[in-house]
């Protein structure tokens, strides 16, 4: 079963991360939540999440996907974090997927993993993106931000299992995109 590692940073956005987490999660899929550090997670609007591990921890593990929620504050602290730069370009090198929603694709940008790809973010993150929902790239998907979350993370199903799982969860979830 497929593996992925979910940072988390202090002022993410919850509604993203805890889509994102829960439905890969519904899916069988190895979902390992880490903090920048050993600290409660305070999201952007307030919601503490608790992270299953550190990401110095996390990082001793290997991941077939890292997944960056957004959230304006939680991208920035994302991207001040060399070891998040360290990782995406390390996942980048193996040929594993990397996927980004909101304003997280920032970071994936910052990191010199979009030129020459086609992507997708919160209105006014980056320039020159694309207008979908989901946009994938060879192995980067980004998605724009809280009302795509479900349908990224049904999309990373698909991805990482197969279609038949994706559409199994779906209809657990009444989700009839």
């Amino acid at each position: 079963m497929a593996t992925v590692l979910v940072p988390l940073a202090q002022g993410c956005e919850e509604l993203e991360a805890v889509t994102i987490i829960d439905i890969l999660r519904r899916a069988e899929i190895t979902v390992v939540t880490a903090g920048l550090d050993d600290k409660p997670v305070i999201a952007s609007r307030g919601v503490v999440l608790i992270a299953d591990t550190t990401l110095d921890d996390a990082l001793k593990q290997s991941f077939d996907m890292i997944i960056l929620p957004g959230g304006l504050a939680g991208t920035d602290n994302l991207d001040r974090d060399p070891r998040i730069h360290k990782i995406l370009q390390d996942m980048q090198q193996q040929g594993k997927y990397i996927a980004a929603i909101c304003a997280a694709p920032k970071v994936l940008a910052n990191a010199g993993l979009l030129e020459n790809k086609s992507a997708t973010s919160y209105p006014g993150i980056l320039e020159n993106v694309s207008d979908a929902s989901v946009v994938k790239d060879g192995l980067i998907i980004t998605s724009k931000g809280p009302a795509t979350a479900m349908e990224f993370a049904l999309e990373l199903i698909e991805i990482l299992v197969e279609k038949e799982k994706r559409l199994q969860v779906a209809k657990g979830l009444l989700y009839e995109h």
